[in-house]
């Protein structure tokens, strides 16, 4: 598999009220296989102020390829200033359903 096939995995918290929208983008565009919706309870500083907020959390399976155009695809729905988007690269899995990643996002091997 080539370096652009490699499948990744972003994550990104958002309000509960917006990730079932955002997540839907994603996968109608063609830009990742799937995502997950989890809720979550973050806790953080931001801004000097503390906050424990309820959020979801989206794990979006996506390939190298289309890293970039995901985040920045997040970024702009995204209500947040500076929102939570990381990519991490998976080192295996069950080759089918990486390989159903890879047809999913439209990406050639």
């Amino acid at each position: 598999m080539s370096t652009s096939g490699q499948t990744v995995v972003i994550f990104s918290t958002a309000p509960s009220s917006e990730s079932a929208a955002m997540a839907r983008v994603l996968v109608d565009r063609g830009l990742v296989a799937c995502v997950n919706i989890m809720p979550v309870r973050s806790i953080y500083r931001w801004k000097g102020e503390f906050c424990d907020d309820q959020e979801h959390l989206l794990i979006a399976k996506t390939t190298q390829d289309k890293v970039e155009t995901v985040i920045s695809e997040i970024k702009g729905m995204h209500p947040y200033e500076v929102p939570e988007i990381i990519a991490v690269p998976v080192i295996a899995g069950y080759s089918p359903y990486l390989e159903w990643v890879q047809q999913a996002t439209g990406t050639d091997t």
